[in-house]
């Protein structure tokens, strides 16, 4: 299968916004099905930031994925991290918050360091796919945040089998964690592997067993 066409749109919806004098910048969490997209990204401008949320929780062959990554394609990667420490980050019983309160721990290591970006940036390039959950799947290609940058999904229609294609096609290294039977990687408190013939979506590995799908990046930041 030839991707030219995909690239083609995606580097002139960038040229576009780039003639227009918007300033952008993409997020990445790298698990694998991310870096197709940074792989267009280096293919159409290498100068393009790409900021990654360390939360201090990360597994730490997502932090090494990300180096080797960031170095074989020549990308300019950003780390956020929150300005709470780790050991700040409990409730008033002293438990850790992940284990008490996930969405308020998503909050201050994922929401809040990334809110000042988008009050500095025009364009926020964001790999989230429509067949990743219900949530995704009601995305536009185009939609505002609230700190008013405008998101762009290049990858919404993008399907799994589209990926792996890809991945398959740019001999693009995995994450390593894939080969021990993860489907989807957050931090390591929330992310459980689960049996493929179980699942609903690839998403329900994270967060298992709660009433919680999102972190907040595809609910809070979205009008």
């Amino acid at each position: 299968m030839s991707f030219d066409v995909e690239i083609n749109n995606i580097r002139k919806k960038i040229d576009d916004y780039k003639n227009e004098g918007k300033i952008l910048f993409a997020g990445s969490s790298f698990q694998t099905h991310s870096i197709p997209m940074l792989h267009i990204l280096s293919l159409i401008d290498k100068s393009i930031p790409i900021y990654f949320l360390n939360t201090g929780y990360l597994f730490p062959e997502t932090i090494e994925y990300k180096d080797e990554i960031a170095n074989l394609y020549g990308l300019k990667v950003v780390d956020l991290k929150s300005s709470t420490p780790r050991n700040m980050q409990k409730d008033a019983n002293g438990r850790l918050l992940f284990t008490s309160d996930p969405d308020f721990c998503c909050h201050l290591n994922k929401i809040s360091p990334l809110e000042p970006i988008l009050h500095t940036f025009d364009v926020w390039i964001n790999g989230v796919r429509a067949d990743q959950n219900a949530n995704r799947a009601k995305m536009k290609e185009e939609q505002a945040t609230p700190q008013g940058a405008m998101r762009y999904h290049p990858m919404l229609t993008w399907t799994k089998q589209m990926i792996w294609q890809y991945i398959k096609e740019y001999k693009i290294p995995v994450h390593p964690l894939d080969a021990a039977g993860y489907t989807s990687i957050g931090c390591e408190p929330c992310t459980r592997k689960i049996d493929v013939s179980q699942m609903g979506d690839e998403r329900m590995a994270r967060w298992f067993g709660l009433n919680k799908t999102e972190c907040g990046l595809h609910t809070e930041l979205i009008k």
